[in-house]
């Protein structure tokens, strides 16, 4: 069982940890999360069956993001008074579907067309509540093609242009998860690994907007991704080895290549491939991910890294909102290393803290 497996590993970990004299393992974690721009909620809307964002009175630091539904929203502090103080308590009103969220196996719903042989009924597929910890976290296999993007960026000083004239991140483009990529790392598709893409697009995430026509982000939907014949190599991979991964994950919009999200007409012909293809396997999907630049320095090392997805429990739920962590076994690391590294983390976490209180 991996679950066992994973416990086998941190306990080797530990045991060299105490006993090796010149070289350690340590857990590296990585929050792989973008953070949840909050918004105070409009007074008084009588337009609405629910509230809606006030987006001219942001909480704190926070700006609108481009996504599918509206803004998240704080509501004002419920506040309880003891003699001592009082407790603060708030309520949110979030989509499931915002910033870095899973998408449980029931967000889709097939029909005759795109429901494939010996797939799960749309009937069968798991809610957020029956998602497994063992699905929610697995090893990483790292794909990286941000330096491909990045050239491609160069094209137009760094920045996308949703004209594929201008800068292509359609499915014919290199710049994005093509089938050789994922054929590349075909030995490492195993029963419940993560497939991670690292695309380097998270850098356009805070476009300060919400409109998917001026976002860079959502550019248009002219941005990188898994693309159709990426979700295909997988597939043809994974069957013939009678293997199923436990997801995907991307720091991009939807996962999908944006030309895959977008189809072929207007009314999404053949669009969303991963979704359509993906979730009628049991295999989930993890997007708007964020700093996998770290991820990618560890990788690089040749160290095993997992992914552990915080998800919420929530009964019926298609997915939400969820903390993503790498956590990375770093090998060979000398004690005084090991010492200095420590003590330069926790003062940078001290100060860290001591900013956040007085913000």
């Amino acid at each position: 069982m991996k679950i066992k497996h994973n416990l086998f590993l941190l306990t080797v970990i530990l045991i060299t940890s105490l006993t090796a004299k010149t070289t350690w393992a340590e857990l590296m974690f990585i929050d792989l999360t973008h953070e949840i721009p909050t918004f105070e909620p409009i007074l008084n809307n009588i337009d609405s069956t629910k509230p809606k964002p006030d987006l001219s009175k942001p909480i704190d630091h926070s700006t609108p993001i481009a996504g599918f539904y509206q803004q998240a929203i704080l509501f004002p502090a419920d506040d309880w008074a003891t003699s001592e103080g009082y407790f603060s308590s708030r309520a949110i009103l979030i989509e499931e579907h915002n910033g870095t969220s899973f998408n449980s196996t029931n967000h889709y719903i097939n029909n005759e067309v795109s429901l494939e042989p010996k797939s799960i009924p749309n009937t069968n597929r798991k809610a957020a509540h029956q998602l497994t910890t063992e699905q929610l976290s697995g090893k990483i296999v790292f794909i990286d093609v941000s330096n491909r993007v990045k050239m491609e960026l160069a094209k137009n000083s760094g920045k996308p242009s949703p004209d594929t004239s201008i800068t292509d991140f359609s499915d014919s483009s290199r710049a994005t998860v093509r089938a050789s990529d994922i054929a590349q790392v075909s030995d490492q598709i195993e029963d419940g690994v993560w497939v991670v893409a690292r695309v380097g697009w998270d850098q356009f995430y805070f476009s300060d907007t919400e409109d998917w026509d001026s976002s860079e982000y959502v550019n248009g939907l002219n941005h990188p991704g898994f693309t159709s014949e990426a979700i295909d190599k997988l597939i043809n991979i994974m069957d013939p080895k009678g293997v199923k991964i436990s997801g995907i994950a991307a720091d991009s919009f939807s996962t999908d290549s944006g030309e895959g999200a977008k189809g072929f007409d207007d009314n999404w012909g053949n669009a969303w491939p991963a979704h359509i293809r993906l979730y009628q396997r049991d295999i989930l999907i993890v997007e708007n991910l964020a700093n996998l630049t770290e991820l990618a320095r560890v990788t690089n090392k040749n160290d095993d890294c997992y992914l552990m997805v915080g998800a919420l429990k929530h009964v019926g739920g298609t997915g939400g909102p969820a903390r993503v962590m790498a956590t990375c076994e770093v090998n060979d690391i000398s004690s005084d290393t090991r010492k200095h590294k420590f003590r330069k983390e926790h003062r940078k976490r001290k100060n860290n803290d001591h900013s956040s209180v007085n913000m």
